[in-house]
């Protein structure tokens, strides 16, 4: 590289030099150019939780984290949805009202028609899909705005909701295999068995990938930055599940949860189909010009997202043990997207990842519990909850025009 001048080269694509110093003018160059990752909202997630704790130390306990992750489970399941939709560059108005009527369809399947549970779920699951397919079709082929469509589908859900329940107006449920989606907790031997098959699991997948991209000849990320990601990762697992053990076990909702985000991680940084959904994200001209089939995956996505959200509603009907005509109303929508956009999912389209959905959903559900703890009332929630997502779209804006300024550089 000695011979080629370095000023004339995209400063995206210079790789770090070794030590520390490199890595320390690496993470300098990144972030002058907009590019900061997670970096912010896990700043932020930590002063979060250091000023909770200072405040009431239960905050802290174990008994207290894992009920909040308990309560997060739904709306981050909803909010990994979300994600998928805003990396298109697109927005999901309907996400709540499709989880209430998708938890209403498994909860009258069960409930009222004595279907089993695990084709109640299934059947849940597909209604979702199948409203995301059809608001994704009407996108596309119409060419309306998601905004105007997802909007329209939010009341007409809303009303299909009340249809199903009918004059029920609400439904408990009892069957032990779905109110056990967020009642059942592993041991604490068949949690370290879950998180050493877990961590051995994504050790290996990224061996492997260093391996296939070494066989292609592909540029890969300094064999550093990998271990050091690795021991972050691997370390908040093994933290994670040393908490839970110290109060209930490993909660299966929270397996749940983070399963489907990893899988999406994979699903969106390992495969062409993700590599597309990015493409399209940033540009949809150009990848329909580069060959990408642009509405096939609209609609693909649309339906992904609104699976999703089907599945936290039917997370949200386990926990409370009961579907009503409120399902899925109040701030449910509302705290999913601002989970994604505060997790770093930008609002203007091809840039986020599916963590975005786990660490938005921490910081709102850790406002939320510390605010409870404290006896805060509701309004101060919602304030102090708009305030955080106000800062979080800022600090996607200022980052969009940086990176637009490194590349004009």
């Amino acid at each position: 590289m000695s011979s080629v001048n370095q000023s004339a080269i995209d400063p995206r694509l210079i790789q770090d030099a070794p030590g520390l110093a490199g890595a320390w003018a690496g993470f300098r160059r990144r972030v002058s150019q907009g590019e900061l990752g997670s970096l912010p909202v896990i700043i932020g997630l930590s002063a979060i939780w250091i000023i909770f704790y200072l405040a009431n130390e239960r905050f802290l306990s174990a008994i207290n984290l894992t009920n909040l992750m308990l309560q997060i489970s739904a709306m981050g399941m909803i909010s990994a949805g979300i994600v998928l939709i805003l990396l298109l560059g697109e927005t999901d108005l309907s996400a709540g009202a499709v989880s209430g009527l998708a938890a209403a369809v498994m909860t009258i399947l069960n409930v009222k028609m004595h279907v089993p549970a695990v084709p109640a779920l299934l059947a849940g699951l597909a209604t979702g899909a199948a409203i995301g397919a059809f608001q994704g079709t009407w996108v596309t082929r119409f060419k309306v705005p998601s905004f105007v469509v997802t909007l329209a589908g939010s009341l007409a859900w809303q009303g299909a909701l009340f249809s199903v329940l009918g004059s029920t107006g609400s439904v408990n449920l009892y069957d032990p295999v779905i109110t056990g989606l967020t009642s059942t907790f592993f041991s604490t031997a068949a949690s370290w068995a879950i998180v050493a098959v877990i961590i051995g699991t994504y050790v290996g997948s990224v061996l492997l990938e260093r391996r296939r991209r070494a066989t292609l000849g592909l540029v890969q990320a300094p064999l550093r930055n990998v271990a050091i990601r690795m021991v972050i990762i691997c370390g908040a697992v093994v933290a994670a599940v040393s908490i839970f053990t110290q109060d209930r076990g490993l909660p299966l909702a929270t397996l749940i949860f983070a399963g489907v985000v990893v899988a999406l991680e994979l699903l969106l940084r390992n495969t062409r189909f993700g590599r597309h959904v990015f493409a399209v994200g940033g540009n949809a001209e150009a990848a329909r010009r580069a060959g990408i089939r642009v509405e096939f995956i609209r609609i693909t996505i649309f339906a992904m997202g609104s699976t999703l959200a089907a599945a936290g509603g039917m997370l949200a009907a386990s926990r409370l043990l009961a579907v009503n005509q409120s399902s899925g109303s109040g701030d449910v929508l509302l705290n999913s997207i601002g989970a994604a956009v505060i997790g770093g999912t930008s609002l203007f389209g091809g840039r986020g990842s599916a963590w975005s959905a786990i660490l938005g959903a921490l910081v709102i559900g850790s406002i939320a519990n510390g605010m409870d703890l404290l006896a805060f009332s509701s309004s101060v929630k919602f304030m102090v909850t708009g305030s955080v997502l106000l800062v979080a779209a800022s600090v996607d804006a200022v980052s969009r025009r940086g990176r637009q300024a490194a590349g004009r550089a």
